[in-house]
């Protein structure tokens, strides 16, 4: 895939704030601060564009991001912060389900963003069981690699096999960091394939 443009389009709180363009969805889901913004950073080759904080929960809506003017990147709100207001956290859970309801049939594939050097929670359960249940293909895709050493990214790859398994897409969590582009073309080559069976196409140009 080669990325001829890209740009932020809006953040939306309700299903009435949603663009409409034709194309289909590429979702990222993921605890606060697991470094979702970097990655999606690092897949479109440009800083800044997916905004990037050092303080857990600061994304609070759905951010829509036009590539190729052809398919969405999509940003879900993080999950799991304890310091965001509780009404915040109440919100989460309807507005992200609501999300993978109301624009299923639009999504090519989900991203289910974990930290490689963390043990899942529980929310990251309820997530992969809310993609299984409605059946949208996703990849796992462990962040923030770069920080362990060999030894580490093996252990971390057996437990992140343990916990999350293989998906149709993959045999094993994918492991990343946008630091250094490990685990990018991985993402891209199921990404495209999932692209090309929603009628975009991805090669060649």
């Amino acid at each position: 895939m080669k990325i001829r443009s890209s740009q932020f389009v809006r953040a939306s709180y309700k299903p009435s704030d949603e663009p409409q363009d034709a194309g289909p969805d590429i979702v990222f889901l993921g605890r606060s601060n697991v470094g979702k913004s970097s990655l999606i950073n690092r897949l479109l080759d440009t800083k800044g564009l997916a905004r990037t904080s050092s303080q857990p929960g600061r994304t609070q809506s759905i951010n829509y991001y036009r590539i190729n003017h052809a398919f969405f990147f999509v940003d879900l709100p993080g999950y799991g912060y304890a310091k965001v207001p509780e009404s915040v956290r109440r919100a989460w859970g309807p507005m992200v389900e609501g999300f993978l309801e109301q624009r299923r049939e639009r999504i090519a594939v989900a991203l289910l963003v974990v930290d490689a050097r963390r043990d899942p929670t529980e929310l990251d359960r309820v997530m992969k069981e809310w993609l299984e249940v409605r059946e949208i293909p996703y990849l796992v895709a462990a962040t923030k690699t770069d920080t362990l050493s060999g030894n580490g990214r093996a252990r971390a790859e057996r437990a992140l096999l343990k916990a999350y398994g293989s998906t149709r897409l993959a045999e094993r969590p994918l492991l990343t960091s946008a630091k250094t582009g490990r685990g990018v073309r991985e993402i891209w080559k199921c990404v495209d394939s999932e692209l090309e069976n929603a009628g975009v196409r991805t090669r060649g140009i």
